[in-house]
């Protein structure tokens, strides 16, 4: 009997043991568990998506079709793990910072299929050129030019001036979802009615799908 009763407690301290192990490398997200990613296994250049909630960004969803409306690129420093981000200004943000920004804290991280690409000095070039951009404001304006700097727009600009790699092709403005009643306010709002169809843009959007990428965490 002792035998059989000491053989139950240590099944149960096992099972708690495991649970309680579970539960602190997970979160539990409409009865399936999503496993948390330390931040030392994120890699520099990885991408990062997120989205917020403002009428921009609900706007940029509707026109992408897309759930993001915000990205970044992750680089490690001295220890800690920052995102490049093109918002107002330019800057670098801690990651924990930056997925509090996000609704319900959700992202998603992609990286270079091909990551022999992105050697020691690709990595530098894109971190001094995302530097070299600290500071310049935001462009609400979706202007293809570095004077003022747009979240995907950076992100794209540091592939392409640091390692030589295009993530996706452009496209024009015209090509998105301009119909809907909130995209076409925030168009009006900032173009009157002189709004720039054949500007090339580059969406979240656009970036998240690029064959040139992999998942490598998302909890949507």
């Amino acid at each position: 009997m002792k035998k059989s009763i000491k053989i139950i407690i240590i099944s149960l301290v096992c099972f708690l043991t495991l649970l309680f192990s579970v539960g602190a490398n997970s979160v539990s997200e409409n009865g399936k568990f999503w496993k948390t990613k330390s931040q030392q296994s994120f890699n520099d250049g990885d991408i990062i998506f997120q989205s917020s909630q403002s009428e921009q960004c609900e706007a940029v969803r509707i026109a992408t079709n897309s759930k993001f409306s915000h990205c970044g690129i992750i680089f490690n420093e001295n220890g800690k793990c920052y995102v490049y981000e093109a918002i107002q200004p330019v800057k670098k943000t801690l990651l924990n910072d930056w997925i509090s920004h996000g609704i319900d804290k959700k992202y998603l991280v992609m990286r270079l299929k091909d990551s022999t690409l992105l050697d020691k000095s690709s990595l530098e070039k894109m971190k001094s050129y995302g530097k070299n951009l600290f500071n310049k404001d935001y462009d609400i304006y979706f202007q293809w030019s570095d004077e003022n700097i747009y979240c995907s727009e950076y992100v794209w600009k540091i592939y392409k001036n640091g390692a030589n790699i295009e993530l996706c092709n452009l496209e024009k403005l015209k090509s998105f979802n301009l119909d809907d009643n909130r995209v076409k306010a925030i168009l009006k709002e900032r173009y009157g009615q002189n709004i720039p169809l054949n500007e090339n843009v580059v969406a979240p959007s656009q970036l998240a799908n690029s064959n040139k990428l992999i998942t490598i965490f998302d909890n949507y």
